[in-house]
């Protein structure tokens, strides 16, 4: 096995001063997402989400990000997955955008709601039918013999006549915002983080040790 200790790389692209970043955290967030998604060569819109259960054991996944709304940060899934569950019983949860080409991670922390059921009745609608499909057949997180069960789910309801429908179980979520740190990677480790903390309707801006 290869040694870890050797893997270092050294930070020296950007740079990032409380004195210059926007007021505001969402337009941090929009003007780093931008330069993310003009780049071209990797998904800007990845993310890991952190949820908790019930017995307090955290659990992350990667999800896609799909609005960007003036309260908050949406993503869409099956309301009954692990995801679901967690959420259902615990709706603090945390986002985590990590861009390597820039030597950039942002990290989202709030509560999490559903979003209206139009809304999520619009986005379905608008996806791939195979992507309707496959949200319709996949009873997501469920245990299952084999990959040949969803597959014949997904080969069935696409040769029937059925008609395609937002299934009541998936749709939207929204995370609202407290906290947002922004961390630029910076020479021999002494990286920039700045964190906006949501007090009484404003948003406090913040640098913290590296």
């Amino acid at each position: 096995m290869e040694n870890l200790h050797s893997f270092r790389k050294n930070y020296t692209k950007f740079q990032l001063d409380e004195k210059s970043v926007k007021e505001n955290p969402f337009f941090q967030f929009d003007k780093w997402f931008k330069e993310a998604v003009l780049d071209g060569t990797f998904e800007a819109n990845a993310m890991i989400i952190s949820t908790v259960n019930t017995n307090l054991k955290p659990s992350s996944r990667v999800v896609l990000l799909k609005h960007i709304v003036e309260e908050g940060f949406i993503f869409f899934t099956n309301y009954d997955s692990k995801k679901g569950q967690d959420i259902a019983a615990n709706d603090n949860a945390s986002i985590l955008f990590f861009w390597e080409k820039f030597e950039r991670q942002v990290r989202i922390e709030g509560k999490i709601e559903k979003v209206p059921e139009e809304f999520s009745d619009d986005y379905f609608s608008n996806r791939p039918k195979a992507s309707q499909i496959g949200a319709i057949i996949s009873n997501q997180s469920e245990l299952i013999k084999s990959r040949d069960v969803i597959e014949k789910r997904f080969s069935k309801l696409q040769n029937s006549n059925r008609e395609i429908k937002r299934p009541k179980n998936w749709g939207g979520y929204i995370l609202v915002p407290s906290y947002f740190e922004f961390w630029q990677g910076r020479a021999n480790r002494l990286h920039d983080r700045i964190t906006y903390t949501l007090e009484k309707d404003n948003w406090k801006i913040s640098r913290i040790s590296p």
